[in-house]
Formats: C-alpha cells, structure tokens, sequence
C-alpha cells in the first residue's frame, strides 16, 4: 500500500481507505488508486488482513483426498461461503496426515469455524479451542449435522432390485466410512421386509476400489448372487471392474448399486445406478448453519437431514434365469 500511495501522491491511510470500499475518498482518487495498483500488481496480504481483523471470516473444511462425494460437496460450499461474506480454508487428510494434523492446520490459520466432511476427528478438540463446527455425513453429539436419509436410501435400492425379481442380493460393507453403519442396518431391514432374511450376506469393505476388487474375487470364488448393493460408488466401480475383467456381464449375470451418485457413476461407459446425495443441498445447509453459530446462534444442535433419491441407470436389471 506504501508504493501504491507514493506513486498517486497521498497517504498510505487513504489508500487503506479505498481498498477497504470506506467512505471519504472521492470517487477520482479511487480510480487513481486502483490504476496505480494495477499497473504495480499490487495483491492485498491476506495474512495481514487476518491480523488486522478482529474476525477472520474464514471458514474451514476438513475432507479427505480420494473421496470423490467430498469433492462435490466442497464445490458447493465455496458458493454458498461467498454469499454469506466469507472465504474457504482446505485440510485434507491423507496417508501420513491423520485428521487431527488436518482439524489443527485449520484452527492455526484462524478458521472462526469448521465443517467436518464424514470425518473421524474428535469433535471435543472443537469445544476446546471454542470453535463452532457442523459434520457432514455422520452425527455427532453435540454438533449440527447434516446428512441424507442413509436408511431411505438403502431402502429404495433394495426395494427396487428385489420389484425386478432379485432374492440373492449381497450387501459389502462400507466398514468406518460415513454412512455406512446406517445403510447396512436398512439393508438388513429391508430385506428381512421382503421375507428375505435367509439371503442376507454382508461382505467386509471400507468404501474403496480396493475393497471392491477383494469382494469380487470372493463372490467369483464362492459362486455369484445375482445382484450387489456396495456401500458407495467406489466400491461399486472396484467391483465391476474385477467382475468385467473374469468377463462377468453386468448386469446380465450380475446387477451392482452404489450409493453416492457421484460424477464417475454418471460416465456413459460406467453407468452405475446408485443413490443421489444431493450435495448442492447439503453443502448450502452446512454452511449456513455454521454461520448461524457464528453469528450467535446457541440453540440446541440440528439434525438437518437430505433426502435421497434412487437414480436407475444400466448396471441393473432383471436376475439371470
């Protein structure tokens, strides 16, 4: 701002009040001001500015790296954070940085609140650095929350393949991921609804290709249902990758659900039916309910659920005869 103000010829502090929009500068002086701050590329320090506030405006999201839902959501959160005046902060966890590195990167840059994308970090590290924070995907006491329907969605996957005449439908596991423990419990429900409680089988995964691969390789050595609900869209697409490359036809031999609905479920030559989460939705209710608690909100903590819907698509059909 010092070279910016020498070059027009007035103070640093009427510069400081120009970039600030503050009221006093005449309207030629602003665009003296501006001109001369773009012919020097003159970037305002947003570090300083943080210093010099006594409110950061910023507001920080912990996701992680390979979740493809996760980049959905913060997608939608940058829209909804510029509306409402404040800016976005990213931590990713990773192998080699667990949650806490990544909630304690956004606390030391001064993120007035945080938004937990299905994360496993203990929310009690919030209360302690009294930082308001909302959860995304999973509940925790004491925090808003924001998530879809799981149960309603397992439902609507199982009520569906067993309309086309499915009995053997397999369930893998999701493990710790979010959501997961919800969609199996409605599985399980759903099934035994149908009178099918002999057919459940549940087969260990943790929402990854990886995991999907591995329960391929078990259904191909065990003997093939006739349809599988993964607990999300990478599982699904580990799987039928393992099942296209053993020349399974899907979904002749084998129908496959997700659950997510996200960008790579939707490619033509994937085509996966699954569960839309709806994350333009969800991002707009987490950002605005932690803005709410920042700007004083002290009620009782909300559970603020999305519903789903069920999206058809071509790796399901009828069961082999």
């Amino acid at each position: 701002m010092a070279d910016v103000a020498a070059k027009v010829g007035v103070s640093r502090a009427l510069v400081s009040l120009v970039f600030r929009n503050e009221r006093g500068p005449s309207e030629e002086t602003r665009a003296r001001v501006f001109q001369a701050a773009e012919e020097l590329g003159y970037r305002p320090d947003s570090a300083a500015q943080l210093l010099a506030r006594s409110r950061s405006r910023v507001l920080g999201v912990l996701f992680t790296l390979r979740h493809l839902f996760h980049a959905d959501l913060i997608e939608a959160i940058y829209p909804v954070a510029q509306e409402l005046g404040y800016t976005v902060l990213l931590s990713a966890t990773a192998p080699g940085r667990d949650d806490l590195s990544a909630l304690e990167a956004l606390l030391g840059h001064r993120a007035e609140g945080i938004i937990l994308l299905g994360s496993s970090a203990d929310p009690q590290l919030l209360a302690q650095a009294g930082t308001p924070g909302v959860v995304v995907g999973r509940r925790y006491r004491g925090l808003d929350a924001v998530h879809v329907a799981e149960a309603s969605g397992a439902r609507q996957v199982v009520d569906y393949l067993v309309e086309l005449g499915h009995k053997e439908i397999v369930h893998i596991d999701g493990g710790a991921g979010a959501g997961a423990a919800e969609r199996l419990r409605a599985y399980r429900a759903a099934m035994r609804r149908h009178g099918l409680a002999d057919h459940i089988r549940v087969l260990p995964g943790d929402q990854t290709e990886d995991s999907g691969s591995a329960a391929a390789r078990r259904l191909l050595a065990e003997g093939l249902p006739t349809a599988v609900f993964a607990s999300n869209d990478r599982c699904a697409v580990g799987l039928m990758d393992a099942l296209r490359r053993a020349d399974v036809d899907v979904p002749g031999e084998l129908s496959v659900a997700g659950f997510d609905d996200s960008p790579l479920a939707q490619l033509s030559h994937i085509d996966l039916t699954s569960v839309r989460q709806d994350p333009v939705r969800q991002a707009e209710l987490a950002v605005r309910a932690l803005v709410d608690r920042l700007d004083g909100d002290a009620g009782d903590p909300r559970d603020l659920i999305v519903q789903p819907k069920l999206m058809v698509r071509g790796t399901t059909g009828k069961p082999r005869t």
